[in-house]
Formats: structure tokens, sequence, C-alpha cells
């Protein structure tokens, strides 16, 4: 059971860090096997050079078309965002998403875009959606978030999980290493201990029971 939490404040973490080293180089003092460690989404797609400046993408005609259009989903609220988006699952099956939102709203019902567009759309961040400089980048989600944990375990012998967390308590756990309980976690991640601001805290520790008990807090500084 997860009873404490640590953010980890880092360096701006950039397309030339190995997100594995950096958590391995921020936690080696703090995590203990039996804790999780929680790494956002943002910096870990950020490591693997998926971080997009507006300026390098030339929307197109249906990208203009598409980011009036009402209800749109998420994050994906301008052209260069909705052109990235198609690039990542193509067009056919974004269009698909649109229509199925489209009729999903008729009944009184949300979330069909993802469902048929891709879940890995609502990763994208926005500009303003992660910290500085990155806030001016369209993010996408991380690749091969499961390899990434599983990489995390093998060099700190600590579980990892990979969150996309927002301030309004939505919560989507996209990677976990075997054995995390996930739905309970969802509850206790909701009010977002990630710092995405000033904060520049995009792991944390989440300290379990046992270690909480083991350790004094002193102990178990950053």
């Amino acid at each position: 059971m997860i009873e404490g939490r640590i953010p980890i404040r880092t360096h701006i973490i950039t397309e030339k860090d190995d997100i594995v080293d950096v958590v391995k180089k921020y936690t080696e003092k703090v995590a203990a096997p039996g804790d999780i460690i929680a790494v956002a989404e943002s910096v870990v797609a950020i490591s693997q050079g998926r971080a997009i400046l507006p300026d390098a993408v030339k929307p197109g005609l249906l990208a203009h078309i598409l980011c009036h259009f009402p209800g749109k989903e998420g994050s994906l609220a301008a052209a260069p965002s909705i052109q990235v988006a198609m690039g990542e699952v193509g067009t056919p099956r974004f269009l698909l998403g649109v229509a199925a939102a489209g009729l999903g709203r008729l009944v009184g019902r949300r979330g069909d875009f993802y469902r048929v567009a891709g879940r890995q759309l609502a990763q994208i961040d926005d500009f303003a959606g992660t910290m500085w400089p990155f806030d001016r980048h369209i993010v996408l989600g991380p690749k091969d978030p499961q390899n990434v944990v599983d990489r995390i375990k093998q060099v700190t012998g600590v579980d990892a999980i990979i969150t996309d967390v927002n301030d309004i308590g939505k919560v989507d756990i996209l990677a976990a290493t075997g054995g995390v309980d996930e739905e309970a976690l969802v509850q206790f991640l909701k009010d977002n201990p990630h710092g995405n601001d000033d904060q520049q805290t995009p792991i944390v520790v989440l300290v379990s029971a046992a270690n909480m008990r083991e350790y004094m807090p002193e102990d178990r500084q950053c």
C-alpha cells in the first residue's frame, strides 16, 4: 500500500537525455524496493524527441477546418496539433474518430473520438501543456512506455509507472511494471503530484507504507 509521496526536482529534461538514466540518477537515494517511481509522460516523450514546434508543422486545409469543429476533443485545439495527430494515426482513422464523436453526442455519449481514433491522441499536450521551454511545443505521447518502465525497474530495482495526470483529476496510467495496483494508484494520483511549472518535479516517488515506517523523513531526501 502506498502511503506517501516525494516529488523529485530535476534539471530540464531534453531529447539529449535518456529518461532511464535520469530516473536512476534522481531516485537512487530516495526510492526503495516496495515504492513506485511515477514519471510524467511528457518528459518521457520529450526525451524521445517527440516535442515539435508548431512552426515546423504545415497544417493542411483539413486541419484548419477541423480546428473549428464544435466540441473538439482535449488539447487538439489548433491546426498544427490536429495535423500532427492525423500524422500519428492516419487521416482516415482520425476522421472516423471525428464522425464517431459527432454520433456519440447525439445519444449523449462522450469519449468516442479517442476510442475510435486512438487513445494515444489523448496524450498530446498542446501549447502551454508542459514545462518551459517546451510550453511552446506540441508534445506527443511517449513511444513504447512499457519498455521504459521495465528498463527503469531493471536499473533501479523499484517498480515504475508512466502517468498522464492533469489538474482536474483525470489520471491515466500508460504503463506499469508487473504487480502494480493501477486502480488504487489512480485514486492516489488524482490531485496531480507532478509539477510541470516552476515546481519542475516530473518524477514522484510513491512511498510504501512499510518504507514510511522504516525510514524517517530526513532519510528520504532527494
